[in-house]
């Protein structure tokens, strides 16, 4: 039953969108971007808005609950290609729990006098283990907490725009203060993983009213607002606070941007938000992610084990989704992630738009149009490794084992259960 109106649709857009994403990564933008961190972000919003245009194309005439993974698999057949991206993408979900927990505990930290590394590590594994076990005794709690938290980010972060547009500096933002284009741009490709919840409407195609309609305006709607959220947002950080009061509040920066406008109050109120915020992301995103290792598991991509559920709640997903999320955020820094999860999405990303231009005529698609979108993914993708291989070769490391881990996977269980060139879907 098609029971999803455009209103909401859109809504699921900018939930995924505006998560824990905004939250995580702003710190990160200005320390590369500086004054340019607007342009920053309109540079991520350009390459999301043409793999929309892909996303729309492909969910129109592919509506399923598997968006991204049935997309590849319909361009290029259920193969070792198709299985280790599907693979990665599960990976690139654990990878965003990850992001946004440890965002978590940057803004739930400024709240204790202690600040230890101690403290930080148990407000990471709270973030995790406490969505973890409401997602397994109730589900639907997922679901109808999400649109009010959605509306309670929207409309604060309106709130620390309208309140601080007052207070904008714009010498700030001139271009005697901006980065080198190169870190403008990579900047922008950094927090990328800010833009990428878009494609969860997707996966809600088929219940979506009037698809042929509604869809397009869906993705075109949530991704065009949010980029003026995020253009705006980045505005008022960077012309109301000091560059090096930012970057020494880096990992809680858009709580500190609140405080020329509202003061404490605003950075408390900010604080609380981003807790609850990047709380709910984490809930959602262990939601989604058990249901994604579901689906690829019935497609034969991943181990039976997968598909264990009790009371149409996937078990076995929700536990390792934990356990690797557990693991990673733990043991990786925020840079590190926010730069694996953006890579690893513009990465899928691509392989969606080259999906997109290989089913050009089946979608009815505009070539040059996807051919872009193509073109600019996969440039941002070599220029944000570009620019890691030269300030952080770790995160390079860490994004090709990566990498290398999901083809490896695919490869071995593939033999294993003969399911790499016969695969049922």
């Amino acid at each position: 039953m098609r029971s999803i109106g455009l209103f909401s649709a859109v809504s699921i857009g900018i939930g995924g969108m505006v998560g824990g994403g905004i939250f995580a990564v702003l710190g990160e933008a200005v320390s590369l971007a500086h004054g340019a961190t607007p342009i920053a972000f309109a540079i991520a919003g350009i390459i999301a808005i043409f793999s929309a245009y892909s996303y729309a194309k492909l969910s129109v005439t592919f509506q399923s609950r598997g968006g991204t993974v049935y997309f590849i698999d319909k361009a290029f057949g259920q193969n070792i290609l198709s299985g280790s991206i599907n693979f990665m993408l599960w990976l690139s979900y654990i990878v965003t729990i990850s992001l946004y927990s440890v965002a978590f505990a940057s803004y739930g930290i400024t709240f204790f006098d202690d600040k230890t590394t101690f403290l930080n590590h148990i407000l990471i594994s709270v973030a995790i283990i406490i969505p973890a076990i409401i997602n397994v005794m109730s589900a639907s709690f997922v679901g109808k907490s999400e649109s009010i938290i959605v509306a309670i980010k929207v409309i604060l972060l309106i709130v620390i725009i309208i309140s601080g547009a007052f207070y904008i500096d714009f010498s700030r933002l001139s271009p005697v203060n901006y980065g080198s284009s190169l870190s403008i741009i990579s900047a922008g490709m950094i927090i990328f993983v800010a833009y990428e919840g878009f494609e969860l409407i997707a996966n809600a195609s088929q219940s979506i009213k009037n698809p042929e309609v509604n869809l397009p305006r869906a993705f075109y709607l949530s991704v065009g607002i949010v980029i003026t959220l995020y253009i705006l947002i980045a505005m008022v950080t960077v012309g109301t606070v000091d560059e090096k009061a930012l970057l020494v509040a880096q990992d809680y920066a858009l709580a500190f941007a609140a405080k020329p406008a509202l003061g404490q109050i605003g950075f408390t109120l900010v604080a609380v938000a981003a807790l609850l915020s990047t709380f709910s992301a984490i809930n959602a995103t262990i939601f989604g992610n058990a249901r994604l290792g579901y689906i690829i598991a019935k497609d034969g991509m991943l181990p039976t084990l997968f598909e264990y559920e009790k009371g149409d709640i996937p078990i076995v997903g929700v536990a390792l989704t934990l356990f690797c999320s557990l693991v990673l955020a733990n043991s990786i820094d925020l840079k590190d992630i926010a730069i694996i999860a953006s890579a690893g999405f513009l990465l899928i990303f691509f392989i969606v738009n080259i999906s997109a231009l290989k089913l050009a005529e089946v979608i009815k698609a505009n070539k040059i149009i996807v051919g872009l979108a193509s073109l600019f993914s996969f440039l941002a993708l070599v220029i944000l490794l570009i620019q890691t291989y030269n300030t952080n070769p770790k995160a390079i490391i860490l994004f090709i084992s990566f990498i290398i881990m999901s083809f490896s996977f695919e490869l071995i269980y593939g033999k294993i259960r003969g399911h790499i060139f016969k695969r049922k879907y």
